[in-house]
């Protein structure tokens, strides 16, 4: 599951939902809920969001003049405060302090 996440990127189309990766992974939506739950420990908008997170840090220093929230929707996210939560909540800082810690170190 998660290497189909790093080579096929489902997380950066915003409109993702469990049923579509159900059916992309060939799971069906209850074993892949159960997948989510009891290997990662989180829901499905959990493990999605930890990836298009990732996926912002890694493009933060190439975008560093773009708006925070461009490289967001980049990367699948569709909600301003969804992206903020989520971000603050795994790399315990907001996005604005991370990119001036990145923009600092360049």
């Amino acid at each position: 599951m998660e290497s189909y996440f790093k080579t096929k990127k489902p997380y950066l189309d915003p409109e993702l939902t469990l049923q579509t990766l159900s059916l992309k992974c060939g799971i069906p939506k209850h074993h892949l809920t159960q997948l989510l739950n009891t290997r990662f420990n989180k829901n499905f908008y959990q493990f999605i969001n930890g990836f298009r997170v990732e996926e912002v840090i890694e493009k933060i220093p190439e975008h560093l003049n773009d708006p925070l929230l461009d490289i967001a929707y980049k990367c699948g996210f569709n909600s301003k405060s969804t992206f903020n939560n989520y971000f603050k909540k795994i790399t315990g800082l907001t996005p604005s302090e991370f990119k001036k810690s990145q923009d600092l170190s360049a």
